[in-house]
This record gives structure tokens, sequence and C-alpha cells, in this order.
């Protein structure tokens, strides 16, 4: 499309157009297995930006995609007109009817943060998605979504109560609950609307219509269906049948996937919160048959949750480091688990429900274990299941997990029966499959695992999409659950409801939308499903050399293809964890985990330079990314974009030359060092405003920082004051590190670490070096290479003993575990170097499970303590250690600020160009829990670039935990 004609439409929109290449290559796939590049991305501010798209578009006969989260799985919100993202500016909770248990909000609302609202008025939205803290109402209403509590609450068409819409030609329409009088109202006229209903009702007036689609959509008792428009749910009122109920549109347009109309207003029907008592049962399977031979008995219960995970599930949780803790349940290697709760208003009637669930287990005697969860280990359970679709993301290499057929829906009683014959069918294909999610609902996400580069994969892909759409066929089932027809299921519509139904849906197409701008090529003349896919099949794939090991994923762009956009990274600061810091300020795509992953990937498979990293394009991706590594343990795909970003900086660098700047933050500790030995000087020009500022305006650090003040110590010396002999054997020794931001910029934290080990016995040995952060940080990799080799040549006789290498700075200490493991070639060294070296709280902590440390050594004295955790530590350990601790003295009260990160992440927040977003990302949630604290709490922080973002951000002095407890000592 000619660019001056997309430059003339962003003068007129009060929202965005972008059209660049980045932003073109993010928007080309969303969380299926599809990429379409589209030909621009639009962020409408309001409904008459929606109207001018839609003049543009009819005029141009060119498509609109809308999209909100962009998760979803079946190509929906893919395509190569004009992406259209409501997510940033149609973000409204608009009102909330109390009496009537109603909300109406904007389509950019969040599920969990529309429920968090909710909550204080006993009030929630009930369809539940895995991806609720991050999808929204828009998209939920577009896929007509039913998640884990549908057998309770049912699905989002049910609480569709009215719509605000934009229909194709630009004009206002409201749909709502309207009479069989009101209905011959509506008809009348030649608006759109009015055409609307004339048509709908010459079409689903005739009987043999009705017969048509009565006879050939699936089954009425299969609540999740899903597959092309529902015009059989709009013969159930007084229009058009014998029903009491009036006639509502809203049921037509949930499901249909923005090809009807544009939304801009939906009121819901809210359910009272759930009851407040719950228990689940954890029924463990050897066999996939025993597990769903019990789903039909225990549903007879009045669960709230029947869901299923299988082996293949529960062995991706194996290895991420968030979903880990969560399997804590899992007994032995179980084919299949189900998860069945119960709820209820007082314990006593739970207590009966649970009782009489167990029996039916019991009778059944299938599972060889049922262990019974309560309160918060309910929702890790939950949380566990929910991380099912993106730990598939995390499967090594080419062979993944396709969504194809993971939507089908049949008939409880059928479900047994119907799974029998798909293991068949993929038996005949010599397949595995993946079976889990909704099995209360009949509905499981099967999917079988193909490499999508290789034609072969492309053809079983085809083949075994169709042999289970006719499979599904034979048991008059739903195709399309809750995920959608899109791309991947679109073309099987007429199979699964016949030609003369598939016809009735292009004239409701061609009605609501005559052009065909809207979301073009889902649901009625579908793309082919077999092309467009995110790879070119057989293509020869780059070999991209890098500086840093990715071995662990077959290399850097296997890495980057483990993102399969489910978009964990865009959950808000509202919701638990860190993921994604940056987008979290800015409320940007190109800010997420996933645009960073996908424009690595688009950019250095589609590159004709010597240096694929050398791209603009990137630089921006990357150029909000913290390093916080939230992303390598939250991501269920363990996308590790902190060490992306090095590698990417480091080709960059190579190709584009290092700035001064960078230089100087790389080589840091050189010029701290330097600066020590006359301390006294080099803070007094530090703090002079006159010659602090200049220094900072030169090197382009942000005026309103201030610069760390250095400082020379002998540690040694202080060491061999305090140093006791060893008289307890079972106190170990242990080498503390005296790293390069202790050694120059925190002395007092490492006297305080040697006092309080030297006291509470512990036979200490100092260890110094340089960690390498600072290169890591700013992509040197050639030097951080360097120190790495030094490092681990001087740590050689400490590794061979055994003897734990204790740290004081989260970002240096836990490197070794980290990015050493990609700069070092003896992997059997790195791992001895992995497994001895612990941050000091670590250490501390389990001292103190192993009785060696006890409170008798610390005083009575009550004090309060909030802690801020260091985002390495997040990601590669975890806080419960400080709250140990520091819970260590009898009367200290602490506490953990669930903060994400603190936003200054190193240098980032030192450079001026990001202070801003720095600044955004602390008063998220820390610079507030801080300030809300009062002046005698005490704030612990154990990263030293925290601790100087609390102290510019609040004005308040953050303490290290070691600092505290030396202080707190009284021996």
């Amino acid at each position: 499309m000619d660019k001056n004609l997309l430059k003339d439409l962003s003068e007129v929109l009060k929202g965005e157009l972008l059209f660049d290449d980045l932003s073109k290559a993010i928007y080309a796939t969303d969380a299926s297995v599809y990429r379409k590049l589209p030909t621009a991305v639009a962020y409408p501010k309001n409904a008459d930006d929606l109207k001018v798209l839609l003049d543009f578009a009819n005029a141009n006969k060119i498509g609109l995609i809308p999209r909100t989260a962009g998760t979803s799985l079946a190509g929906q919100c893919v395509g190569e007109g004009i992406v259209v993202d409501v997510s940033r500016h149609f973000t409204q909770i608009i009102s909330l009817d109390k009496d009537k248990k109603q909300v109406t909000v904007q389509p950019g609302i969040v599920r969990d943060e529309l429920n968090q609202y909710l909550k204080p008025f006993g009030l929630f939205f009930g369809p539940n998605t895995s991806t609720s803290n991050r999808c929204m109402i828009g998209g939920m209403v577009g896929n007509n979504s039913s998640g884990t509590t549908s057998i309770q609450y049912g699905v989002t068409r049910d609480k569709v109560i009215a719509m605000q819409c934009v229909l194709s030609d630009g004009s206002d329409a409201f749909f709502s609950d309207i009479s069989k009088k009101e209905f011959e109202e509506k008809k009348k006229g030649d608006s759109l609307e009015a055409k609307i209903y004339n048509k709908l009702y010459e079409e689903l007036s005739n009987p043999e219509t009705q017969h048509h689609i009565t006879s050939e959509f699936p089954k009425p008792s299969i609540h999740r269906r899903n597959t092309g428009y529902a015009v059989d749910e709009l013969l159930k009122n007084n229009v058009f049948g014998d029903d009491e109920a009036d006639f509502n549109l809203c049921r037509l347009l949930s499901g249909s996937e923005g090809t009807l109309a544009f939304t801009t207003e939906v009121t819901l029907q809210l359910d009272d919160l759930p009851p407040p008592y719950a228990a689940m049962v954890a029924t463990h399977y050897k066999t996939l048959e025993d597990c769903l031979s019990d789903v039909a008995p225990v549903m007879q219960h009045n669960l709230h949750l029947c869901e299923m995970m299988d082996k293949v599930i529960l062995d991706c949780t194996k290895n991420n480091r968030a979903q880990l803790a969560n399997r804590f349940f899992v007994d032995g290697d179980p084919a299949g688990i189900l998860m069945l709760e119960v709820k209820a208003d007082t314990k006593e009637d739970l207590d009966k429900q649970l009782d009489g669930l167990l029996k039916t287990i019991e009778k059944s005697g299938l599972s060889y274990a049922n262990p019974i969860l309560y309160g918060e280990d309910i929702n890790k359970a939950i949380e566990l299941r929910k991380a099912g679709l993106g730990l598939l993301g995390n499967m090594v290499g080419d062979r993944k997990a396709v969504a194809c057929i993971e939507d089908t829906a049949v008939a409880l009683e059928d479900l047994k029966d119907f799974i029998g014959e798909f293991s068949q069918i993929m038996k005949g294909y010599n397949q595995d499959a993946v079976y889990y999610a909704h099995a209360g609902a009949g509905e499981l996400h099967l999917r079988p695992i193909l490499n999508l580069k290789k034609s072969g994969d492309v053809v079983l892909f085809r083949s075994i999409t169709t042999d289970v759409a006719k499979l599904t066929k034979n048991y008059n089932g739903s195709f399309s659950g809750e995920h959608g027809d899109g791309i991947v299921r679109a073309e099987f519509i007429p199979l699964m409801i016949g030609e003369t139904n598939y016809e009735l849906l292009k004239r409701v197409k061609a009605l609501f939308d005559p052009n065909l701008v809207l979301n073009p090529g889902k649901i009625v003349d579908a793309y082919p499903m077999d092309e467009s896919l995110r790879y070119e099949v057989d293509r020869k794939e780059p070999d991209v050399d890098t500086l840093l090991d990715f071995s662990d994923s077959e290399g850097i762009l296997k890495a980057a293809e483990k993102c399969n956009g489910s978009g964990d990274c865009r959950k808000s600061h509202h919701m638990n964890g860190g993921m994604c810091p940056s987008y979290q300020a800015t409320k940007n795509e190109k800010d997420t985990t996933r645009a960073r992953a996908n424009a690595l990937r688009e950019f250095l498979t589609n590159s004709e330079k010597t240096n694929r990293f050398d791209r603009e394009e990137l630089k921006t991706a990357f150029d909000l990314c913290l390093s916080c590594k939230a992303c390598a343990s939250e991501c269920p795909s363990n996308v590790d974009v902190a060490a992306l970003k090095a590698e990417f900086l480091y080709n960059y660098q190579e190709a584009n030359g290092y700035s001064l700047r960078s230089k100087l933050f790389a080589h840091n500790t050189q010029l701290n060092a330097m600066g020590s030995k006359v301390s006294g000087i080099t803070n007094w020009m530090y703090e002079s405003k006159s010659i602090g500022g200049m220094l900072k305006k030169a090197v382009g650090v942000a005026p309103e920082r201030h610069l760390p003040k250095v400082g020379r110590f002998n540690f040694k010396n202080h060491l061999k004051k305090h140093q006791v002999k060893r008289t307890d054997l079972s106190k170990k020794q242990v080498v503390l590190y005296i790293d390069e931001f202790v050694k120059y910029l925190d002395i007092q934290i490492g006297k305080d670490a040697i006092e309080l080990l030297c006291k509470l016995g512990y036979d200490v040995e100092l260890f110094y070096g340089e960690s390498g952060r600072t290169y890591l940080s700013k992509g040197f990799l050639k030097q951080a290479k360097k120190l790495v080799a030094q490092n681990m040549e001087n740590l050689k006789d400490v590794l061979n003993e055994g003897t734990p290498i204790v740290g004081l700075e989260p970002s240096a200490i836990l490197s070794f575990r980290d990015e050493y493991q990609r700069l070092h070639e003896d992997k059997g060294q790195l791992s001895k170097l992995a497994s001895q070296s612990f941050l000091i709280e670590e250490f501390l902590a389990s001292e103190i499970a192993a009785g060696h440390i006890t409170s008798d050594s610390f005083t009575d004295e009550e004090k309060t303590i909030k802690i801020h955790g260091h985002c390495h530590q997040k990601a590669l350990s975890n806080q419960k250690v400080t709250f140990d601790v520091l819970n260590l003295p009898k009367n200290y009260k602490v506490t953990i600020i669930p903060s994400g990160c603190c936003g200054m992440a190193g240098s980032f927040g030192y450079e001026k160009e990001h202070y801003e977003v720095s600044m955004q990302v602390g008063g998220l949630k820390l610079f507030p829990a801080v300030e809300k604290s009062p002046e005698e709490t005490l704030i612990a922080a154990n990263g030293t670039s925290c601790r100087h973002q609390i102290k510019d951000g609040t004005k308040r002095e953050a303490q290290h935990p070691v600092s505290i407890l030396r202080q707190a000592l009284v021996i």
C-alpha cells in the first residue's frame, strides 16, 4: 500500500498509526502457528477513530484485524491489513449496577483486573481462561471464552447483556435484549442495523433453515460451542421459537471473532463471589484411560473445577523455575491428574461434599494417590494447570505441541470413547499427543507434536486436523469449544455444520460486512490452514554464531522461537510477578518479552546481512529491557530476554562501535578503583552541582541521579581482627565473595558480613573478584568471558574442596549460576560453581534450618521490616530466604513488598533517556509501599541498584539484610 495513504490516515487519527518494519514484525503473529505481516498497526483512541479506520478500509478494500492482548491460538489476530489494537486506550470500567449485578466496560479491560475492581462489591465475572491475568474482555467476547470455571459459571456468551458497536459502515448500534415487538421496530428504516434485523428475520424464520441448524450444529448439551457463527443461539427466543426469552444479537456477536462489528462497550452479567471454603482433590492415575474413566462419576458432584493434566505437561513443569515449586502435590510420575475442587459456605458443608467426592473416588479405585489441597495450595495447583499452554513452548527443538485440534468438545458421556478413538488416530500417525484442560466440560486440549518447519509434518498438520474434525462430527461435537475458528479451524466449518448452514454463515457475514473488511479470512472464506505459517517450510534455517552458549536451546534462534505468543509478559503490575517491567510502565506491545523474542526471530531469520544482529529495529526492541530476568523464570517457555539482549548488544556494537558512555559503565569497576585512591576528591566531584552536573551531562547520565560514592578498605585486615577459631565443627567454612560493588561502593556491607559470619562462629575466607556484571549488562561479552575464565581459575581449589561461596550482591553472585554457564567450556567446573554459590541469605537460611543459628544470638527488640527483593534473586533464587533470616530475631515483624523490578537495573536508570521509564517502574509498586511505611520501619534491599533507586525515588535509606542482622547481634 502507498505509504502516503497511510501517512494521511495517521494525521486524521487521534490515536497512533505505525507502519515501520518493527511494528509490523511484532504484530505479524499471535499465540498461533501463523504469521502474516500487516500493512500497519493502529491504536485508536476512541470510537471516532474506529469510524475513520472503517471509512479508510472500505475505500481502499483493506482488512481491519481487531486485537486486544493477542493471545489467540487459532490465528484470529493475524492478517495482512491494519491490525487495530484497542488494548491501549479502550481500558475503562464505565459503570457498575450493583442491584442488577452488571458492569459495563470497554474491550481493553483485563479480566483479572476487572475482578479485582469487583471484589469489594462481592461480585466477579465468572469465565476464567488460563490467560486471565492479561486477556481482555474484548477478546473473551470475540472468542466466547470459557476457561476452568464454565461447569459452574458458564461461558462468556452467557454473560453478555449488551454491546455498543460500530458497524462496518461506521454507524453506531446498540444490541441488547429486545421483545418481539421491539424486533419489529428495529426492522424499520434504511440503516445497516435495520437491514441486519430484516435479513436475519427473513433467513431464520424459514422452517427449513431452522431444521438444518438444529440437525447439523453440535449437540445442545455441549455448552462449549464456537463453530462458525452462533445462529443456533438466535433461535432460542420468542421471535424465532417458543422460548420466552427476548432476542439479543449479542449471542451472535459473541464468538464472531471481530468479523461482524467493532465493539466499544460491553455490559456483563456478574455472579456473587464463590463460596469461601474450598478443597481440591488431585487424583493421580497410571493411565490416561483410568483418568478419563473417573470424569463422569466425579462430575455427579457439584464441582467448581474438573481439570486434567497429562504427563507431557507435568514433565514440562520440571524445567520451569516458577512452576517447579507448584509441583509440590505431584506424587510419583502419573500419566494424568484430575484436579477436582469443591466449595461451600461453611466448613461443615465443605467436609460433607469432600467426603462424598472421596467415596466416589475410592469406589472407582482407579487413582493411586489423592492428595487434598486447601487455601493457597489450591491456587498454586491452579497456576500449574494454567501454565500448561505456555509450558508447551518450553519443549527444546523444533518439534512442538501444535494447536490445531486442541479445542474439541464433546458431550461428557462421549468423552472417554472419543479420546479412545482419538488415541487410535494418533497411533496411526505414530504420533505422541498432549492431553490437558477441561475434562469436566467434555473438552480436552489435545495437541499433536509436530515440526512445522518440515513439509512432511505440515502434511500431517492438515491430515490430523481433518481426521479429528471428522471424528468430532461423528460424535456431533464442537470442533471449536472456546479457542475459536480463526484460521486453523475455519476451513472445517462446512464439514462440521454442513454446506447449507455454511452458506447461511457467508450470507450473515455479507449482511454485516458487505465489503469484507472486518477480519477477513476468519470463519468464512477462510485462509488455508496450512499456509502463512510462522516458519517458511523446508527452508534452511540460518546458522547464527554467538559468543554466549545457547546450546541448551539448540542455538539463539531457537531460544527466541521458544516464545509461543501466550503473552504472560503482558500482565500489569496489578498482577503477581515482575514480568515485564517495561511493558508495565509503557503498556506498549513493543516493550514485552514476546515482542523482543518475535523481533529477534524475525530479523535473525530474514536478514541478508553478514551480522544478522545489525538492525536498528532490534536496538529499538531491546532498548527498554531492564535485564531483570523475570522472563527467565515467569515466562512458561523460559524465554530469557536478558541473555538474548546481552548477545544482541555484543554483536550490534561489534558492527557499530561501542559508545563512550557504554565503555564507562562497562569498565566502571576500573574507574571506581582509580577513583577510590583519592575517594575524598572523587566523591566531592560527584556531589558538586557544577562538576558533578558537568560529568553527568558529558556522559549522558540523568541530572536527577545521585552518583554513588566510592571508597577503599582492607577487608583482609578486618577479617583478621574479627576471625575466630572454629570450635563448633558443625559450622561450615565459607568463602565470602567480595565483588566489585562491595569492594568500592558498599564497603560497610562487606564489613557487616565479615563480622556477622565470624561472630556466628564460621571460618571465613575472602575471595576478591570482579563478577563481570557491568560487562554483561552493556554487551561487552569478550571482556566478560575473560573475567569468567580468570575467576574460574582462581576458584579452582575452592570448587574442588566443595566450600560454599557466599555473596552479598545478587547480580554478582547469581551470575555464577546463570551467565557464567554460557561463558565457559568446562561444564563440570561450572556445575560445581553453580551448586556451591549462594546468596548470603540462602546460606544463612539453610544454617538456620539445620539448627546451627538460633534466635538466641539476636536481640529481642521489636522492629518492623519491609523487604524489597532483587530481580535476579526472584528469578534465580527466592525471597523467602531473606524473609526467613530477618525473622530470626524473635520480635522482628517482617513482610515482603510485592514489588516487581525497582526500575534502576544497574546503569539503565542512570541513563538520561531511560530515567523517566526507570522512575515509572519504581512508582508502580515499590515507591508507594516504601512511602506508606512509617519512618521507623526498616527497608531491606539486598541489591545495590535497588538501594540507590529507593533513595532517589523516596528519599529513604534502605539497608542490606546483612547489615540489619549485624545490628541485631547480641553476641
